[in-house]
């Protein structure tokens, strides 16, 4: 049900807010079908480097390339084979809106997704949530691992899921790395963030970036530099 994955690669990928460095000088190379843990703490330009992969946000300095697409000259296309599950504040889903009501949205909203697509994410991600439940009820993994079926229903070439361990105790944790290891197996290559990466793995690339909480880009410039690219 999903495209090919995507390689991504970065070289020198800088951005740059009005209090100086969001992130600068990133080098990556994710292969299609792999998984990208971008790891720091808060702070650290994590969320805004996910964004600028996924042709959200425009780079200061630097390029990036998705599927043969460089960024930033070809925004557009990037964000045509780029998902974006969750990169809070700019994307999240709505906790207070039923499971049925946000599928019904993303089946509205987002060309080719059907209820039938995202069934089938959840049987990719061995989730079962009930259309009467509330987004936030089901519980820090349960509402991650929705949206991320939601966007994955988009059938993108990669996907973007941001704070992945937010609110999971360790023990938590391994579930939902195994769930995004199928969502690569299954075909997109997977952009993630969070605040300790994952055990090694085959396909893995982590990527630590420092801290840099006075530096950090607000959300309302993020959404101003993407309507600049479209």
């Amino acid at each position: 049900m999903t495209a090919a994955g995507v390689d991504v690669v970065a070289r020198g990928a800088s951005v740059r807010g009005p209090r100086g460095p969001v992130f600068e000088g990133v080098d990556l190379d994710v292969p299609a079908g792999g998984l990208l843990a971008v790891h720091g703490p808060a702070g650290s330009g994590r969320t805004s480097l996910l964004l600028a992969l996924a042709g959200r946000m425009r780079l200061s300095g630097g390029a990036v390339r998705v599927g043969g697409h460089v960024l930033p000259a070809e925004g557009r296309r990037v964000r045509r084979l780029v998902a974006v599950a969750r990169a809070a504040p700019a994307v999240a889903l709505e906790g207070r809106l039923r499971v049925r009501e946000v599928m019904t949205e993303r089946c509205l909203t987002s060309p080719g997704v059907t209820e039938r697509g995202i069934r089938e994410a959840f049987g990719t991600l061995d989730i079962a949530p009930r259309g009467a439940d509330l987004v936030e009820d089901l519980g820090p993994a349960g509402a991650l691992l929705l949206a991320t079926a939601l966007a994955l229903a988009e059938r993108p070439g990669a996907l973007v899921v941001d704070d992945v361990d937010a609110g999971l105790p360790p023990d938590a944790q391994p579930p939902v790395w195994q769930a995004l290891d199928r969502v690569r197996n299954d075909g997109p290559t997977v952009l993630a963030g969070c605040l300790q990466p994952p055990p090694p793995a085959p396909g893995l690339t982590a990527l630590l970036l420092p801290r840099r909480s006075r530096d950090r880009l607000p959300a309302e410039e993020a959404a101003a530099r993407e309507d600049a690219d479209t």
